[in-house]
């Protein structure tokens, strides 16, 4: 079974650096490899799309990099197919997305730990590309791999933050990030990121993680953003995500030869605009 980056890092207690990625065309993940950079390779799964033969290729690229492991962002529904899935194709860890009760969190450990006396998961044995088809299924290492995976909550939603004591404390839970765009919309602040209200229960969301030995994580366009988060003891960061990086490029430098060319660009219309002021 392959070793596992973020795991090895988390249990090191070691700072540890991510990217997300919207593409499933395996080359981008190898160029985040070849970069050289990053510890794991975050794909997107909740936004975008793929099929099962992506996924696995997602997982061969990852394979190509020791020094890397990859993530999968699960939604909320069918939450154990998709994660079994997505471990199954090589993918080693995953981020659930909308927790909300700890009835959600057990679920979400479930679907991810073996169904072994010990872990008291859902995951069964399989023919998969995790455990080379036909080697290792059913092995003592399988079930290891299973043990070692990384689980990651979304805590995005105003009961998932009022019930955040309950959510941390059940066994498993490795790592949580709070989502400022949920939860605002959450409260009837849509948008309203860095609303007084937002950002309290950021910090709090981090604080509480702390306390119960959980690694915080945060999500950052740009280094300039890490300092207060630096400040509040998190050092497990997610940084840019192809689909933006892409877009700023497009606007920035199309921008700067229209200027060149003496021309006004061509403008979308206010409504597709308003989707991507920030």
């Amino acid at each position: 079974m392959r070793r596992n980056r973020l795991r090895e890092l988390l249990q090191a207690d070691q700072p540890t650096l991510g990217t997300h990625i919207h593409s499933s065309w395996p080359t981008i993940i190898e160029l985040v490899g070849h970069s050289g950079m990053f510890d794991y390779v975050e794909f997107v799964g909740e936004y975008a799309p793929y099929d099962l033969y992506a996924l696995e290729n997602i997982g061969r690229a990852i394979d190509l990099f020791p020094h890397m492991s990859g993530m999968m962002k699960i939604e909320q529904e069918p939450r154990t197919y998709l994660t079994i899935r997505s471990i199954g194709s090589g993918i080693q860890n995953v981020l659930f997305a909308d927790p909300r009760t700890k009835q959600d969190v057990e679920e979400c450990v479930r679907a991810v730990r073996a169904e072994a006396p010990h872990a008291r998961g859902r995951h069964g044995v399989g023919m998969r590309r995790d455990v080379g088809f036909v080697m290792e299924p059913g092995t003592p290492a399988f079930v290891d791999a299973l043990d070692q995976a990384v689980i990651a909550l979304m805590i995005e939603k105003e009961s998932a933050v009022e019930n955040l004591e309950d959510l941390l404390s059940v066994p498993g839970v490795d790592m949580v990030q709070f989502g400022p765009a949920d939860y605002s919309m959450s409260l009837g602040l849509t948008g309203q990121f860095a609303h007084p209200r937002v950002r309290e229960a950021e910090k709090y969301v981090i604080e509480t993680a702390l306390k119960k030995g959980i690694a915080p994580r945060a999500e950052i366009s740009h280094p300039d953003e890490a300092a207060r988060f630096l400040e509040m003891g998190v050092k497990h960061f997610c940084i840019g995500t192809d689909v933006s990086i892409l877009f700023q490029w497009f606007r920035d430098q199309g921008n700067a030869m229209n200027s060149l060319l003496q021309r006004d660009a061509p403008q979308p219309d206010e409504g597709i605009r308003s989707n991507y002021r920030r």
